[in-house]
């Protein structure tokens, strides 16, 4: 992977990571389009280059991870995960990362989940209350079983939450806002463990090609968390789950 790449991936992942669409899934699909080979330090780096996202969150809402109640409600929904992601790594890296295949059907069919979720089930609620620490305990455990579903690439670890959080009238800001604060232990652990288990392996140029990935995502990110919180001021995830559609369907017919 060359400078060129890590970039380019950088600002998919920036755009991505918080909107309901999948990184690791544009990410896999975006590497196939610029022929990167396949290889054990491209599926780290599309696992790695999300640290630069959720730098973005830190450094936004730093403010909330002062908050012990914060803290321990982010630590009960990221255990679904943290069992499930150490369970299943094997698979998870030897099969589903780098399988396209996987990724458009996780998309088309996670854009009519967001489509038919919207229309039939999810009404704005005026008398929810607002902020991520009106989140209850049993509440943030079940935010973290949906959150798991998203360890098959093209699910989208924010639209599960999200999803997840207003099947149980969170309030849309809120249950977005929580979804940005849980990425950060999430992305941490999956990130730090399978750096733990593969960066020795890394080269020099493998090293560069990362950091510049970083600090990319970085950047693209702090306008993307912008972007998505003006968006749902006065719209719904419709617009997201038609995008995943008709991204699956071009993937499919015309680039494949």
């Amino acid at each position: 992977m060359d400078i060129f790449q890590s970039i380019i991936l950088g600002i998919v992942e920036g755009i991505t990571e918080f909107l309901p669409i999948s990184s690791t899934g544009h990410l896999i699909l975006t590497s196939k389009i610029l022929a990167i080979p396949e290889s054990e330090f491209l599926k780290s780096f599309e696992i790695a280059i999300q640290l630069g996202a959720i730098a973005a969150v830190i450094v936004l809402y730093r403010k909330a991870f002062t908050d012990t109640g914060t803290l321990k409600k982010l630590f009960v929904a990221f255990l679904p995960t943290a069992a499930l992601g150490f369970l299943f790594y094997k698979i998870i890296k030897s099969y589903l990362l780098g399988s396209e295949t996987v990724v458009l059907w996780a998309l088309l069919l996670g854009g009519i989940a967001i489509i038919a979720c919207e229309l039939l089930f999810f009404r704005k609620n005026p008398n929810a209350p607002e902020g991520t620490t009106t989140i209850s305990y049993p509440q943030a455990f079940l935010v973290g079983l949906f959150q798991a579903v998203a360890i098959v690439p093209g699910v989208s670890r924010s639209a599960a939450t999200i999803l997840g959080g207003l099947f149980m009238n969170i309030e849309r800001k809120t249950i977005v806002e929580f979804s940005f604060l849980l990425a950060v232990p999430t992305i941490l652990a999956a990130t730090g463990f399978d750096l733990l288990k593969n960066s020795s392996s890394f080269s020099s140029s493998d090293l560069v090609a990362l950091a510049f990935g970083f600090i990319t995502a970085f950047a693209v990110a702090l306008f993307a968390i912008n972007f998505l919180l003006r968006f749902i001021k006065t719209n719904t995830f419709i617009l997201f789950g038609v995008y995943r559609i008709v991204l699956a369907f071009i993937f499919w017919f015309v680039i494949f």
